[in-house]
């Protein structure tokens, strides 16, 4: 643009003479020219991740397939296969942050079982999202209605991989509860 009625050698030299000032202001310079764009984003989060920033954050969602799939998961984990505590009375209206939901939930060796190899599925490919420059994972645990084994798994696998990782949890569904009909 800036060399509209003359060579391009001459528009480059005009915009860095504009741009002298602010580059003298800079605290960081990077030279793009030979970077594709995987590099320049390593050296973005080189030079502005404070001491002790991973750069990389797992965020973790329960939800209830009855209420819909969250939108922006990379990968999504469907629990229904694991006992269900709506159907103990006393289990009922507590959800998977409540220790008796969770040690109903945790209780099953089937749930062991899953708990542990899907936690080294995380563990295999975290990497690998870290080392293709994602700053953030969204995993999403579902079960039917988000409120006893998605949040009880995810709050564990969260609890498991914020000792290396920095991680948010979103109980999506926790609270919702289908509204009771009184017929007589």
């Amino acid at each position: 643009p800036m060399a509209m009625d003359g060579l391009i050698t001459e528009g480059i030299r005009k915009e860095r003479a504009i741009l002298d000032d602010l580059k003298a202001q800079a605290s960081v310079i990077i030279d793009t020219t030979t970077l594709t764009p995987r590099q320049l984003r390593e050296k973005i989060n080189e030079s502005f991740k404070s001491k002790g920033d991973q750069g990389f954050r797992i965020e973790f969602v329960s939800f209830g397939f009855k209420y819909g799939l969250p939108i922006d998961s990379d990968i999504v984990m469907d629990v229904r296969f694991l006992p269900n505590p709506h159907y103990i009375p006393e289990l009922r209206p507590l959800t998977g942050k409540d220790q008796p939901v969770y040690d109903y939930v945790m209780s099953f060796d089937e749930t062991q079982s899953f708990y542990h190899k899907f936690l080294d599925l995380l563990e295999t490919v975290l990497p690998g999202y870290i080392k293709e420059g994602k700053s953030s994972l969204t995993v999403a645990i579902g079960c039917t209605g988000g409120q006893h084994r998605s949040v009880a798994l995810t709050e564990r696998l969260a609890n498991a991989l914020g000792k290396n990782y920095k991680v948010n949890v979103t109980h999506r569904d926790k609270d919702k509860r289908k509204e009771t009909v009184n017929r007589s």
